[in-house]
């Protein structure tokens, strides 16, 4: 980088789960199911749940600082903080704010973003054009996805509760060697088809599905069969959307890390872009559906699993309420 130019890119991973695991044998006494019947149409096996009585941000706090220290940095290198979740714990103050302060990133500007499960891809993506365009000298910015969807999720509803967990992502977003680090990203909406994943918060209408009738409930609600379609779909024409900008076809792939949301999507977006099973991590099994932590998670685990190296062709690809989706090409870095 000595010639003024540089690439941005991955400085430092980070990640936390919480002990608590529940599984499928716990959900059994549950909910009307079976860990046969989750693991076949799934994939999961476990998720882990966040105390009721432990904040999200904490999570995020300790994913942050494993994300700084991973990089070399301290706290008071970081110029900006953006927190994905779908899940706060406050409007207001923000997550980001009450994490900048938990970690002493003093020098840190701090605002969160919702784009459900793609928020992250969403994060990278705004946190690049900060470093790009030279935004008041920002050199460091930290990305976290954060979330506590067990608080959200109705476990009396065996089509949503199988399905999330909780856990927090971080990554440190900076320059690197030119020629590496995000090379592009996609990203996109359908509002109109928003209705099929819902978590209301003020408004409700007495008409939405997600309302059961005889408790009012205020929880995650989803239309599976219309997600299934809406993931398989995007998540192939987001892949091969970052690979076309750089000239690139599946063939130049080293690993796919994708939102890990449901094993038969991801087998579904495996079969249409026509790629090895291989190229594909997953940690699914282990966490369930973590919205916007899932990647920087799976991401920080294939890295410790020693699956990435140096100049390797990475797509992140994800998809979510919304409806949202998005995928960020990586030439790795270090």
């Amino acid at each position: 980088m000595s010639n003024g130019k540089f690439g941005i890119g991955i400085l430092g991973l980070g990640t936390y789960v919480p002990d608590k695991v529940l599984s499928n044998y716990d959900l059994e006494k549950m909910v009307d199911t079976s860990d046969e019947w989750i693991s076949k149409r799934t994939g999961i096996s476990e998720r882990r749940i966040l105390d009721k009585d432990i904040p999200a941000f904490e999570m995020g706090a300790i994913a942050a600082k494993r994300a700084i220290e991973d990089a070399g940095l301290t706290a008071e290198d970081i110029d900006l903080i953006i927190v994905a979740t779908e899940t706060p714990d406050y409007l207001t103050p923000s997550s980001s704010c009450t994490i900048q302060n938990i970690i002493g990133a003093k020098r840190a500007a701090a605002f969160d973003m919702n784009a459900a499960c793609s928020g992250f891809m969403y994060g990278i993506t705004v946190a690049k054009q900060f470093l790009e365009n030279g935004f008041c000298g920002y050199k460091n910015i930290l990305v976290i996805g954060c979330e506590a969807l067990s608080k959200a999720v109705d476990y009396e509803d065996r089509a949503t509760c199988i399905l999330f967990g909780d856990g927090a992502g971080a990554m440190v977003i900076g320059k690197v060697e030119e020629g590496y680090g995000i090379l592009t990203s996609h990203l996109g909406a359908d509002g109109g088809e928003g209705h099929n994943i819902t978590l209301p918060c003020f408004t409700m209408k007495e008409e939405d599905k997600n309302i059961r009738e005889h408790d009012n409930k205020r929880v995650l609600w989803m239309n599976g069969s219309e997600v299934f379609k809406f993931a398989v779909r995007v998540m192939e024409k987001s892949t091969l959307k970052v690979l076309e900008d750089k000239n690139l076809t599946i063939d130049d792939v080293s690993l796919i890390v994708p939102h890990q949301a449901n094993i038969r999507i991801i087998e579904g977006a495996i079969k249409r872009l026509n790629i090895k099973r291989e190229k594909v991590f997953s940690n699914l099994h282990k966490y369930g559906n973590t919205s916007s932590a899932s990647i920087p998670i799976a991401l920080d685990e294939a890295v410790k699993e020693g699956m990435v190296k140096k100049g390797d062709n990475i797509v992140m690809v994800g998809f979510g309420g919304g409806l949202t989706w998005g995928a960020v090409l990586i030439k790795w870095s270090k």
